[in-house]
């Protein structure tokens, strides 16, 4: 059985770590950001669709992927727990963020298929990819309070979500050159040449996977499966939340986290497929390129924002900083609600990356530095997961809800204003629990 003290804080191992960002976070860019929902948004208006029949009900194209979304996190959360117990107790959570690595990576590869013709198949597929992502990511966060010092743990998921930037703009340039010269290349149209781009991402994650693969520790604990073991994850879990509900500020950070994550999560997912159909483009071939030009944008800047906010943090702390987070988010998203033009909607891009490239390391190293002592950490981060992929399910079906019931997907941004919000006064009740 490996020390933990052996290996805790060292640098090639905490590279490696990090590096599973540049190999994941293209499915993050290609798929949920950018060239997936323009192709998505193409297959409609070929067929000159708005939206697709369910048991004789229709249902807005961008509603329906908020209820796949939302249904996908949803079972993310259920399954986690189970998988959680059995890699605490067995110590082999690098075998489950394999497991979910693979099967995201090959569902990424079979989105190459994906068509009207067979929609319900297709989305499966769609939610699979997603499922990979979002599973592999339970185990890795689980990760940086095994291998990285406190001191150590915000510069490193900092340098993860820098990393995972570079590479999927590196990779979506590379699908944009392919798609823009498509029949140059061989392709018959920019819908082959997207298709296949969806296969890069699959082989692309897969293969710089194997390079943290190769270096993280496997944390064997050397004992065997039996049946309890099922349930220890939902046990643990039962644990962790009494833990929480005697830590005052551990809750309010949860709570907090819950709610602002709702919406972060939402507008990430949602922000491409909104400037694809929201923003009015002059034809399709501006709003290929201009989508993928403001999505590289967010990518860019997030690298600053990152960077910057774990600097902020240093000097105010990581809660006040978190305030400052969600009070440009409601500027954003209030602001999000005016735009038409693409001009507009880029502005909004370069704001989004800045403050999201900070929200998200900063609230999973935060969250790191709140534990107490244990080696249990994926539990810990189960419960940190599952609270985050509750918050996006209800979030995603708000979202869906709204922008299907008024018939606009604007008044569905502004309503996410009201979970920042209370995010940002949340977050002053950590502070004082602080003092």
């Amino acid at each position: 059985m490996l020390n933990q003290q052996s290996f805790k804080g060292d640098k090639r191992i905490l590279n490696a770590w990090a590096f599973y960002d540049w190999a994941n976070s293209v499915y993050a860019l290609v798929i949920s950001s950018s060239i997936f929902p323009l192709y998505y948004g193409m297959l409609f208006r070929l067929k000159e669709l708005n939206g697709y029949s369910f048991f004789g009900v229709e249902i807005n194209s961008e509603s329906i992927v908020s209820y796949a979304t939302g249904i996908s996190f949803l079972i993310i959360a259920a399954i986690s727990p189970f998988l959680s117990g059995i890699a605490d107790y067995l110590g082999n959570k690098k075998f489950f963020m394999r497991l979910f690595c693979t099967i995201g990576a090959i569902s990424c590869m079979l989105l190459y298929f994906f068509s009207l013709e067979y929609f319900v198949l297709s989305l499966l597929v769609y939610m699979f990819g997603l499922i990979g992502f979002w599973g592999s990511l339970v185990f890795y966060n689980s990760y940086l309070p095994n291998i990285a010092l406190p001191e150590q743990q915000d510069h490193i998921s900092a340098k993860g979500y820098a990393l995972g930037y570079i590479g999927s703009v590196l990779l979506l340039l590379i699908n944009l050159g392919m798609i823009m010269n498509a029949k140059a290349i061989g392709f018959d149209n920019e819908l082959e040449a997207m298709r296949f781009s969806f296969v890069l991402v699959g082989i692309w994650w897969l293969a710089f996977s194997q390079i943290t693969f190769c270096r993280l520790p496997d944390l064997k604990t050397g004992k065997t499966l039996n049946k309890s073991v099922f349930f220890k994850g939902f046990k643990e879990l039962k644990k962790v939340y009494y833990q929480v509900k005697e830590n005052t500020i551990l809750k309010r950070y949860l709570t907090a986290f819950f709610v602002y994550s709702m919406a972060v999560q939402t507008v990430m997912i949602i922000a491409a497929f909104f400037g694809e159909k929201e923003i009015d483009w002059k034809d399709d071939s501006q709003r290929s390129s201009g989508l993928i030009i403001s999505i590289m944008l967010i990518q860019i800047i997030a690298i600053v924002g990152a960077y910057a906010t774990s600097s902020l943090s240093k000097k105010i702390g990581n809660i006040y900083t978190l305030c400052i987070l969600n009070f440009l988010w409601i500027i954003v998203c209030v602001y999000a609600y005016t735009i038409i033009t693409p001009n507009e909607f880029y502005i909004a891009a370069a704001a989004v990356g800045l403050i999201m490239g900070g929200i998200q390391s900063l609230s999973r190293s935060t969250y790191s530095k709140l534990l107490p002592a244990t080696t249990d950490t994926t539990s810990f981060f189960s419960f940190y997961d599952v609270t985050e992929k509750i918050g996006i399910v209800v979030g995603m079906f708000v979202y869906g809800l709204v922008s299907d019931l008024t018939g606009k997907m604007q008044n569905a941004i502004l309503f996410l204003v009201v979970f920042f919000v209370f995010g940002f006064f949340l977050l002053l009740r950590v502070k004082r629990a602080e003092k």
